[in-house]
């Protein structure tokens, strides 16, 4: 005779060591494998780096791509991450509590400068968008929360070209403009960027992404291995002095020391 389960008891409770999904851990495989790949990827490298049989692994990417969580280029047929990969990635990013404490300041910054303010941190693909203070001015264009930036046409972008190992910055650089290699003439404008905007503390873009637009972007350091944050004034370019900009990047500066402090890191270190 069997003995007969409480009503209402879970079956998966029946045992100290639950039992999992196989499945989901199979796919966790072939996302980790496209993570790692630190780009698009053909069937047969993620077979390999997932340690599955193509046709196996083609079924898994199937799947997925139903889901969103993976793509599939058109013209290439190479695979990478999905639009319902991004939102979670930004969702992720934006309960982190690093993110947090710093988005606690963007008011008062905001408040001080008149102007809009944003905040990004670093993605697979570049600088992720994941706050912003509309400002009381008005500018020609909308940003929305999970928009990936550009490293060279914008002051976000420079900011972190300038404080990020090339082995990072250059692969999403060269996807950026579509291109295999680095050129010399942009090899050269980066390294005048890694100069510059160290020494200034900040990186300043006037219509380099959108027309009429004036950007100030500073780095918030963080502790450990994290990658810094940067922070954004967002100005219209008409009717803005360079007395002006002087002392907005007065604020922001002191506004992103104040931030850095508040993750940890200490007054006197200086950035990587």
């Amino acid at each position: 005779m069997t003995a007969e389960r409480p009503s209402g008891s879970d079956p998966t409770e029946a045992s100290p060591a639950r039992q999992g999904i196989q499945s989901v851990e199979l796919a966790m495989t072939v996302l980790r494998a496209l993570e790692e790949g630190r780009g698009p990827m053909s069937l047969t490298q993620i077979a390999a780096a997932s340690g599955m049989q193509p046709s196996k692994a083609h079924r898994y990417l199937v799947s997925l791509a139903r889901t969103g969580l993976v793509a599939q280029s058109p013209s290439s047929g190479r695979y990478d991450m999905g639009p319902a990969m991004r939102r979670l990635g930004v969702e992720s990013l934006r309960r982190m509590d690093e993110v947090a404490l710093v988005s606690e300041h963007l008011p008062a910054l905001r408040d001080r400068t008149s102007h809009a303010v944003n905040l990004a941190v670093w993605g697979d693909h570049g600088p992720v968008v994941v706050r912003w203070e509309y400002g009381a001015h008005a500018l020609p264009i909308t940003v929305r929360i999970g928009a990936t930036m550009p490293l060279l046409n914008s002051a976000v972008g420079r900011a972190f070209l300038a404080h990020l190992p090339a082995r990072l910055t250059e692969p999403v650089l060269c996807g950026q403009l579509e291109v295999a290699a680095l050129d010399a003439a942009t090899r050269e404008q980066v390294g005048r960027i890694r100069d510059d905007v160290p020494r200034a503390g900040l990186a300043r873009t006037v219509g380099g992404l959108i027309p009429g637009v004036t950007s100030l972007s500073a780095p918030v350091f963080t502790v450990g291995e994290s990658f810094p944050l940067v922070v954004t004034l967002v100005l219209p370019a008409r009717g803005v002095t360079e007395q002006d900009l002087a002392r907005f990047s007065q604020e922001l500066l002191l506004s992103t020391r104040a931030m850095s402090e508040e993750l940890g890191r200490s007054a006197d270190q200086r950035a990587p």
